[in-house]
């Protein structure tokens, strides 16, 4: 499926490159309140069983390939590794969010970046917010060609293609239908140049460090519906309940597919 899409996807050289990301319009609006006494959210997100091996891409396939084999396992290959587990089993880039959440704490929020370094994205998850704008940066001295998707059992959407790029950067918009969340971009110069995006609308959200622990605060007492979404292993959910200066513990953990 991937080798398909890759294959029908014409995209350009970009040296920096914003992305104004446009989603469905939920049917309500988040609003930012005051909260006094909020309640906490913490947990640690693990992996069990054998851990996926590495993508191998071979190098001599791809433009490039001296330069972006600064990455490789010395054998001519270039390796893509999605399941990052850490030293105490902690699982790493799993977005933690706290859905359909109405209003609560101010909802600030910084573009989120991704950087093609070393023919590689980094990082390999980030979170767009309501806006849904996210800025690509090329710090490689070689061309990438950037393009994204989104795809479910309902099929695939083309979400970013853009004929033409100027090296000083252009604004797209991305529009993710049928209630997706969910994009992934990839180099169609590099194909081992992957990583994903999570909409977000609401600020109660965390993304996993290698350690595997996440801390959200200040949420208004009350019953929350909780997702924990990783992009290779999938999605566990929990329904939890917060009170007033209180502290929920909520640990998860995937198993190997």
């Amino acid at each position: 499926m991937k080798r398909a899409i890759q294959a029908g996807l014409c995209l350009v050289t970009c040296a920096y490159m914003v992305i104004a990301v446009g989603l469905h319009t939920d049917a309500w609006a988040y609003e930012s309140v005051t909260v006094t006494n909020g309640a906490t959210l913490q947990g640690k997100i693990t992996f069990t069983g054998t851990v996926p091996e590495p993508k191998a891409f071979e190098l001599r396939r791809y433009y490039d390939r001296d330069y972006c084999a600064a990455l490789s396992d010395g054998k001519g290959h270039r390796l893509l590794k999605e399941v990052n587990i850490g030293s105490d089993g902690g699982l790493k880039d799993v977005v933690v969010v706290v859905e359909g959440i109405e209003k609560g704490k101010p909802f600030t929020f910084t573009d989120a970046e991704v950087e093609a370094s070393l023919c590689q994205f980094l990082p390999f998850v980030t979170v767009v917010n309501d806006k849904r704008r996210i800025t690509v940066f090329n710090r490689d001295p070689v061309s990438h060609d950037i393009q994204g998707y989104a795809y479910d059992q309902s099929g695939v959407d083309i979400v970013l293609h853009r004929p033409a790029l100027h090296v000083s950067g252009t604004t797209d918009v991305v529009q993710l239908v049928k209630g997706r969340k969910v994009f992934t971009m990839q180099c169609g110069m590099h194909p081992y140049m992957q990583n994903w995006g999570y909409a977000i609308d609401n600020p109660y959200y965390a993304v996993t460090g290698p350690n595997g622990s996440f801390t959200i605060g200040d949420l208004p007492e009350g019953i929350y519906h909780v997702k924990a979404w990783h992009p290779i292993l999938g999605t566990q959910e929990r329904d939890v309940t917060v009170t007033s200066n209180g502290t929920t513990t909520l640990d998860l953990r995937f198993e190997a597919k």
